[in-house]
């Protein structure tokens, strides 16, 4: 079933911002680090949820992500060390799935506020969650708990169209 989501007068003011931030998001993030005015550690962040299947690509796993489960490019997220993939899945304008996969095969991801809706809240990491059980339905057989070693190289292709941003016209089908 598809539902598009209403947004409250105080998220659609913070969606029209956001509209304005994206564009410059990733000199302003870049430049935030270097200057000292914000940090992140860059190493792999908490929630474990198992290693790329073997026989599976990284490419494999995206499609079946986007096409299966609507996850798309999170730009807004920091970079971790070893990163070749960030995506996520909006819930809704406050809430979003986060998932990562590193160059050795790990995948890693949690349950979070956007950054679009409490950027302070999800830079300092209130309210995240591991939600396994749904990570594991989203990545299905493309994910083993046994440790399996990849060697995987960053997507620089990423279509536009998994581009996740938060929009008006923002939709929900799965």
């Amino acid at each position: 079933m598809t539902k598009k989501i209403k947004l409250t007068t105080n998220q659609r003011i913070k969606k029209n911002i956001w509209r304005r931030i994206y564009p410059v998001f990733p000199w302003l993030q870049s430049h935030l680090l270097k200057w000292h005015l914000v940090w992140h550690e860059k190493g792999r962040q908490p929630y474990h949820l198992g290693w790329l299947a073997p026989g599976k690509t990284l490419q494999d796993l995206e499609n079946h992500l986007h096409n299966e489960w609507n996850f798309g490019n999170h730009f807004v997220a920091w970079t971790d060390k070893g990163q070749v993939l960030s995506w996520r899945k909006l819930v809704d304008f406050d809430n979003q799935y986060h998932i990562r996969v590193f160059k050795d095969g790990e995948i890693r991801g949690h349950f979070e506020y956007t950054p679009e809706s409490k950027p302070l809240d999800h830079f300092i990491e209130i309210n995240e969650q591991a939600r396994i059980d749904e990570f594991k339905k989203f990545l299905g057989h493309y994910v083993v708990q046994k440790k399996y070693i990849s060697h995987l190289k960053k997507d620089t292709r990423t279509a536009p169209d998994s581009e996740i941003t938060i929009d008006e016209s923002l939709i929900l089908d799965k």
